[in-house]
């Protein structure tokens, strides 16, 4: 007995997957038919029956799910490898002006100048080079 009433739940497992199959497709098809008509002829009814039952699988989802884990993780360091980058400029930057302002105090006024001049151009290297390694 238990192995007919086993039967009857395959039968109505596999009666609810082909009703699934069918509600997959047809989605499929709908979609398909707002798709250019170029398209369209490249994309078979077997092709999309195929693609349903992929998608019947559940692997399709989880695939999809870890790769947009590893995206997230991915974005969420390159975002922090940007904010430590931005920071270690910011400081960098200021530690400049501050060596500069020093440099300008000291500096006997008719050497001013030529002082402000190196200067510009060293400040000028550091922001070309806090351009080039943080890829704007």
């Amino acid at each position: 007995m238990e192995r007919y009433v086993g039967a009857l739940e395959e039968v109505g497992d596999g009666a609810r997957q082909q009703e699934r199959h069918y509600q997959l497709l047809s989605a499929l098809q709908s979609l398909v038919k707002e798709l250019p008509s170029s398209f369209q002829q490249r994309l078979s009814y077997t092709t999309l029956s195929d693609l349903a039952l992929a998608l019947l699988d559940g692997t399709v989802f989880e695939i999809v799910q870890g790769l947009l884990e590893i995206q997230h993780l991915t974005e969420k360091s390159l975002y922090n490898q940007r904010l430590r980058l931005q920071n270690e400029h910011r400081v960098l930057r200021q530690a400049l002006r501050q060596k500069h302002q020093e440099a300008q105090q000291a500096c006997r006024p008719h050497n001013l100048p030529v002082l402000q001049a190196a200067q510009q151009r060293e400040l000028e290297a550091v922001e070309h080079r806090s351009m080039r390694s943080s890829g704007r």
